[in-house]
């Protein structure tokens, strides 16, 4: 039905004439007194796959109900079936037929689109519509409150679908679909699901609910030039396979190719199995999903007596029906034992057409409506296809999936998906005695009889080549360089054009610069160039930061190029002071003072006992001083006799010990290694400064400095080429120029092969990295990444850096900026031992010495 006359037809839907039913007998009493016979109205198409098949599960399960006389107690159940014959709008006539007799509840019509308006009445006249079929996701309770699904809503159809996408690794999917309410909900639930997975549907391939051969021919043409190749079907049982036929006759069914059918496909395959030999090789490989029912005796008893009632194969909506008719006899008893009343009254608005030819006044509001929704709800049992009980949202509990593989004449069951855990190839009976196995699918036939998993895209067979977007920079030709002839080359050109020639296949390209060659391009413009299809790719010095993977898709980084500080710096030469070196001056005060200190606690210990530090006063304190200095080297001649005097020099020696074996290492680094000094430290010094720093222009280190180490914008001074970073470090502060710059460390590389006078101070202080850039989801940059690892692996990453990168640099590079001189931070905790030893030892002294004149005294 077109979308128009569906439009139309619900809004005129109570200007439909009708023709006067027979009233149905049994549920038209207005007593809560149990009928002899209880009438449950039915609608569908008889001749259709699904309505053969329900046709037959529907009467055994009326057979069941009526030989068990404790679900009714004795009353008996008859289904009244009316036919809609594949027509549209006897789809909605049937149900009205029905409402119009004072009927309570009505098993309705196949097709989601004629579900939705029926339940506006149902709706209306509170009488509960259940339907097996209608699937679309769309049919919420909160707008349909009486309309119930007693099958899996197609929501968890569609997770399962992306679960599947993302277990094998592609990124986009083709949806084709019938242009109805079923078709448009049902593939809008799947880009929502595939969202969650990063992927998305890349073309919606929509066709008329009733489509010509010619709708389907030109349709798969525009799905063959297209990239992805990984298709999603969710088609109608009219139409399915014939579009499976005009595929195959496209060569559209061989490798390279994905194709996945919602459980339409997998329904007909059990219902017309085996399926004749051309449909069966038109669907060679196909992956379908179905509605998972558990094993257990009740269905292969149920599965043993079908082939005993028809020719036909048991489909999953076949035990679907079963079971909507067992849930609706336990239904009415629940309803009859809570003292539920059948009794209808008039609706106000349909009162009011009395007369003419309509009789719209005979449809009724059902009073119990809502006590016999509540007791429909309400039912938990087991049923051939699991448990029957509806969650808050009333979905059915435990919501699965088989997932099938179509192979040879048949098909072959290669997983599960349920949806607390998703994927797996454990059944569901045997999920609570098994651990879970990370065995997501078992192997799959695909398309063109291959086991090797499909890539899932190619190239738009359209003849468009890819654009690559360079930026063209105005110096350092050795990362990019634009020749006057258009040619494009350089580093990063070369390692793009490696890594595409390790892929599979062809990529068509072209290199298109962006930038003026005359000023620094932005990076960040070019990637969202890349974002809004102007470009296809970035392939250059593009650093791979947060702003821009918001953006974009990167590779694998094929440079890592943290930012580094550049300042300059100068040789320390020899000189007659250069012993002085190893230790800063506050260090060379203290280590002095100790000295003398040492000498003097010494003799204070040793004075009274110890002869060799006893004399004359001059002779005393040159053994003190002589003492404690000689102590430098080891080599002094006095002993201590007192135990305080030995304590103190036992740490004084090992503090002399720790002193003299860092000097003396120090020392011999400062004669042996050249060493650069420089009065930046590194970017901890042009944080706490105020001097002008350099940056390159049109880069992300603008932003960097500003936003991330707070410097202030007007310290920052934007150059472009190296001519301009030489003179704004040889200038200074103090002349206009820059106390340092900060730059990527590939750059500076480049910068410094022929420039001893600079050197990189302090530690790179960013982990960034070069990457080509591809629009989000593209499966491009993925191969590329691969094949970048590949480079690094083979060395032909090395050979491409060497070519372009590698530069002589000049001898002082290899030196180290300025050895860190010894501090007195570094020996503190000595110095207060040894002090505080010291102190000990007097205070002590000095007690004793109290204590022993009043003794000498008496």
């Amino acid at each position: 039905m077109e979308a128009a006359e569906f439009e139309k037809m619900k809004r005129f839907l109570f200007m439909i004439i009708i023709c006067r039913a027979v009233p149905l007998q049994g549920l038209t009493t207005n007593v809560s007194a149990r009928p002899q016979v209880l009438n449950i109205g039915s609608v569908f198409t008889f001749n259709s796959h699904i309505g053969r098949v329900v046709k037959v599960a529907m009467d055994a399960a009326v057979e069941d109900i009526n030989a068990s006389p404790s679900v009714l107690n004795n009353t008996l159940l008859k289904i009244i079936m009316h036919d809609t014959k594949f027509n549209g709008f006897m789809s909605f006539l049937e149900p009205l037929r029905f409402m119009e007799s004072e009927t309570v509840a009505i098993i309705v019509p196949q097709r989601s689109t004629t579900a939705r308006v029926v339940a506006h009445i149902a709706t209306e006249l509170n009488v509960p519509i259940l339907s097996f079929t209608a699937t679309d996701p769309a049919m919420s309770p909160l707008q349909f409150p009486f309309f119930i699904r007693t099958s899996q809503n197609d929501v968890f159809q569609m997770a399962a679908i992306a679960d599947i996408v993302h277990f094998y690794g592609w990124r986009e999917v083709i949806a084709i679909y019938g242009d109805d309410d079923y078709g448009q909900n049902g593939v809008a639930a799947l880009g929502e699901k595939l969202a969650k997975k990063r992927c998305r549907i890349s073309y919606r391939a929509a066709l008329p609910p009733k489509p010509t051969k010619e709708n389907i021919t030109d349709l798969l043409v525009k799905v063959a030039l297209s990239e992805s190749r990984v298709i999603v079907v969710h088609a109608s049982f009219i139409w399915g396979l014939e579009l499976f036929d005009v595929a195959q006759n496209l060569g559209m069914m061989g490798t390279g190719y994905v194709w996945i059918a919602t459980n339409w496909l997998s329904t007909i395959i059990d219902t017309d199995s085996p399926l004749p030999l051309d449909t069966i090789n038109n669907i060679q490989g196909v992956i379908a999903v179905r509605l998972h029912t558990p094993n257990s005796i009740m269905k292969k008893n149920f599965v043993q007596r079908w082939h005993n009632l028809t020719h036909l194969g048991l489909n999953t909506y076949g035990m679907y029906a079963y079971d909507t008719v067992w849930l609706l006899a336990h239904a009415i008893d629940d309803f009859y034992q809570k003292g539920g009343i059948v009794s209808f009254s008039k609706n106000p608005i349909t009162s009011e057409l009395v007369g003419g030819k309509l009789h719209l006044d005979a449809l009724k509001v059902f009073d119990g409506g809502k006590m016999f929704l509540e007791s429909i709800l309400q039912v938990d049992r087991i049923g051939l296809t699991g448990r029957m009980k509806f969650t808050r949202d009333r979905n059915l509990v435990n919501p699965a999936f088989d997932v099938l593989n179509v192979i040879g004449t048949g098909y072959r069951t290669i997983g599960y998906w349920y949806n607390n855990i998703g994927l797996s190839v454990t059944p569901a009976d045997e999920l609570d005695n098994t651990s879970f196995s990370g065995l997501k699918l078992h192997s799959v036939v695909w398309p063109g009889q291959t086991t090797k998993v499909p890539r899932g895209w190619v190239f738009p067979n359209n003849g468009r080549r890819l654009r690559i977007g360079v930026p063209k920079r105005y110096k350092f030709e050795e990362v990019v360089s634009v020749k006057t002839n258009g040619m494009i080359s350089g580093f990063c050109v070369d390692v793009f054009i490696a890594a595409l020639n390790l892929l599979p296949y062809a990529v068509p390209f072209e290199l298109v610069t962006f930038g003026s060659g005359h000023d620094n391009p932005n990076n960040s413009e070019l990637v969202r160039l890349i974002s809004a299809g102007v470009y296809d790719a970035g392939v250059g010095d593009i650093t791979i930061i947060t702003e821009r993977t918001k953006m974009a898709d990167f590779t694998q980084p094929y440079v890592e190029s943290g930012l580094v500080v550049v300042a300059p710096v100068w040789k320390l030469g020899s000189s007659a002071m250069a012993f002085l070196r190893p230790f800063t001056p506050q260090m060379w005060l203290i280590a002095a003072a100790s000295f003398p200190i040492v000498g003097a606690v010494i003799w204070c210990l040793e004075h009274k006992q110890n002869d060799q530090f006893r004399g004359p006063p001059r002779r005393q304190v040159m053994t003190s001083f002589w003492f404690s200095f000689s102590t430098l080297f080891f080599s002094h001649r006095e002993t201590t006799t007192t135990n305080l005097g030995r304590i103190v020099l036992i740490l004084w020696l090992f503090l002399v010990l720790i002193i003299n074996s860092s000097y003396t290492a120090s020392l011999t680094s400062i004669l042996t290694v050249h060493q650069l000094s420089s009065p930046i430290k590194g970017i901890e010094t042009l944080q706490t400064n105020h001097d002008p720093i350099g940056y390159p222009k049109g880069s992300f280190v603008r932003d960097y400095l500003i936003n991330e180490l707070s410097i202030h914008e007007s310290r920052l001074v934007p150059l472009v080429s190296p001519e301009e970073y030489d003179n704004a470090l040889r200038s200074g502060p103090g002349k206009g120029g820059v106390a340092a710059i900060v730059d990527e460390r590939a750059y500076i590389e480049l910068f410094l092969s022929n420039r001893c006078e600079f050197g990189i101070v302090g530690r790179e202080f960013t982990q960034h990295g070069w990457g080509f850039a591809f629009p989000r989801n593209s499966p491009l940059a993925v191969d590329v990444s691969v094949a970048i690892l590949q480079l690094s692996e083979n060395g032909d990453m090395q050979r491409i850096r060497d070519k372009w990168l590698l530069r002589k640099a000049c001898s002082l590079q290899g030196a180290e900026i300025k050895v860190h001189r010894l501090e007195l931070s570094s020996f503190w905790g000595l110095f207060v031992m040894c002090g505080g030893t010291c102190v000990l030892a007097v205070a002590v002294y000095t007690v004793l010495m109290i204590r022993q004149r009043p003794e000498e005294r008496g």
